[in-house]
């Protein structure tokens, strides 16, 4: 009797068991809370160990920790970025944001040898910022008076550059220079020095000795201011030669 009931208990164990769903979701726990399952790292996990493991080396005489070594590289990289953001980025943001006016007043009606004697009185107390701006607005003056720029108001230093290197193209290099350095001082907060103001004195005198291209279209070239200049041919003469006034020896 005891031998049937046990091999009927033996035969039940073997039929396919079919759990209700409360309980096949609680198995389902217990499975995934096994620890085969838990060793399964995420991927954030994943990339910090890679991280990591790149300065995972060993070195002589060095004890540290790689995850230490690794804060301590990141902070020296951030320490060099921040110092060339430093450094480079408000100097390209002011360049950026420079404002830029006309070079001449629309009110100031002195002439080129009154912005050269400014220039000098500043030269002389050591005010080189100051000098550098009116020698500069001197040569543009003077590059007025001469007619090689049209007096216009509102132009700008690199303009004036632009346009009197059309008439005087030798010297068009030293003339983008001085605008430039015109803008940096009175724009760019630059502080100027004695050498500046020499280049700007060197470019007022080669202006001066330089003769200009006459205006696209006329074909000759203008004189200097101060210079002689020939005077038009005379007539010819009864006798087809020009310059020979009548009734004179022959």
């Amino acid at each position: 009797m005891n031998l049937t009931a046990g091999a009927a208990g033996l035969l039940r164990l073997d039929v396919p068991v079919e759990p209700d769903r409360d309980t096949a979701r609680e198995w389902l726990f217990e499975e995934l809370a096994r620890p085969e399952y838990a060793s399964d790292r995420t991927l954030l996990q994943r990339i910090v160990d890679w991280f990591l493991g790149l300065f995972d080396f060993q070195m002589p005489g060095l004890t540290v920790p790689p995850f230490q070594l690794a804060l301590v590289l990141v902070g020296i990289v951030a320490v060099v970025v921040l110092i060339a953001w430093w450094i480079a980025g408000p100097v390209r943001t002011s360049r950026a944001r420079r404002p830029v006016a006309a070079v001449v007043d629309e009110d100031d009606t002195r002439t080129a040898v009154q912005m050269r004697a400014a220039a000098d009185a500043a030269a002389l107390a050591g005010d080189w910022s100051t000098a550098v701006i009116e020698r500069f607005r001197a040569v543009v003056r003077s590059l007025e008076e001469r007619v090689v720029l049209d007096p216009r108001p509102g132009r700008t230093a690199q303009e004036a550059a632009v346009d009197a290197g059309v008439r005087l193209p030798a010297l068009a290099a030293g003339l983008r220079r001085g605008a430039g350095l015109f803008d940096d001082v009175e724009y760019g907060q630059l502080t100027a020095r004695p050498q500046d103001d020499v280049v700007l004195r060197e470019l007022d005198a080669a202006i001066a000795s330089t003769r200009p291209l006459a205006p696209a279209g006329t074909g000759a070239v203008l004189a200097t201011v101060g210079a002689p200049v020939a005077a038009p041919d005379a007539p010819a003469g009864p006798g087809g030669t020009r310059g020979d006034a009548p009734g004179a020896d022959r």
